[in-house]
């Protein structure tokens, strides 16, 4: 195993898309809030595309954009 083994990919969360108003708080990300799971599909998919990020959808519906 070389260096590479070592070193942790460092995640940058760029934005959090949700349903509940409660789960909006205020932090160094894009907070979005849509009003139905299919105004959450397509903004999570736009921003994503526009940031060249990848999207990982929570067990509790939302959906976070990441860039590793």
């Amino acid at each position: 195993m070389g260096r590479e083994s070592s070193l942790r990919p460092e995640y940058q969360i760029l934005a959090y898309v949700t349903l509940a108003k409660e789960r909006v708080l205020s932090s160094n990300c894009l907070c979005l809030l849509a009003k139905s799971e299919d105004e959450a599909k397509i903004l999570t998919a736009d921003v994503a595309k526009a940031m060249k990020a990848d999207v990982t959808k929570l067990t509790n519906g939302d959906y976070v954009i990441i860039r590793v």
